[in-house]
């Protein structure tokens, strides 16, 4: 009697110490469950968050990538801070200074060439070795991928201003002109070089600023966005639909 108490007593805790681990089990179950369901409905979240221009990459990959990217995006402070102050440098010289181009360029060689030819020459009496001047060429694939591609963005610009000369997209047209107009504005303030400078300024220092408080930015761009559908309507309502647009497609010959 006493071996079979013994033997139901083991059953039990045996019993005990299944349901228990099943327990565990399927409560861990219910929690990889959640976990995976909280992370879905956050990566569902994180997905209708609105980005600006309706951008679904990062910026450094919108940017190309690579080290263009790192480079503008200040990857690395002190190349990127060097590329700025030799910019800065060259517009202070052209412009504060009034300093040309071509007496630059013509300076800088006549300084290079004086230095190589002394130094090959005086080699000799000082006993070392002549400089090693490094053979420059210009890799034709390089070349030819800048020339394709300038082609390529030059063509996709005649091809915008013919779609707009026909009069199909009011709204192009609209963004179009006003870009041009606030070109000539800043052109008649500002000369080519110092407009030049600011657009370069822009571009290497708007993508870091953006990529740093990009989720103020995108709140920001989404209200704005949003007013500004209001009012096109509203203009397009009392405006652009009374004027006759153009012919949908062009004539077959």
């Amino acid at each position: 009697m006493a071996e079979h108490k013994e033997e139901q007593s083991v059953m039990e805790k045996l019993s005990e110490k299944l349901h228990g681990d099943s327990s565990s089990s399927s409560s861990d179950s219910d929690d990889d469950k959640k976990g995976s369901s909280s992370s879905s409905a956050a990566a569902a979240m994180k997905a209708k968050i609105y980005r600006l221009f309706g951008r679904e990459r990062p910026v450094h990959s919108v940017l190309g990538g690579g080290k263009p990217a790192d480079l503008v995006l200040w990857r690395n402070k002190k190349i990127s801070g060097g590329v700025l102050a030799g910019a800065t440098a060259i517009w202070l010289l052209f412009e504060i200074m009034e300093y040309h181009l071509l007496t630059l360029v013509c300076h800088c060689l006549i300084l290079s060439l004086a230095v190589l030819f002394l130094w090959s020459n005086a080699s000799t009496f000082i006993h070392k070795s002549p400089p090693n001047i490094p053979e420059v060429k210009i890799p034709e694939d390089l070349t030819v991928n800048i020339a394709l591609s300038l082609r390529y963005e030059i063509n996709r610009g005649f091809a915008t201003l013919r779609e707009i000369g026909h009069g199909r997209d009011l709204k192009k047209f609209l963004i179009v002109i006003a870009g041009l107009w606030i070109l000539s504005v800043l052109g008649s303030s500002c000369n080519f070089l110092t407009l030049f400078y600011i657009v370069f300024v822009a571009l290497y220092t708007v993508p870091v600023l953006y990529e740093k408080y990009e989720d103020k930015v995108d709140a920001f761009g989404e209200k704005a966005e949003i007013e500004f559908k209001k009012y096109y309507a509203l203009f397009e309502e009392k405006c652009l639909s009374k004027i006759p647009k153009g012919p949908l497609k062009d004539k077959k010959h």
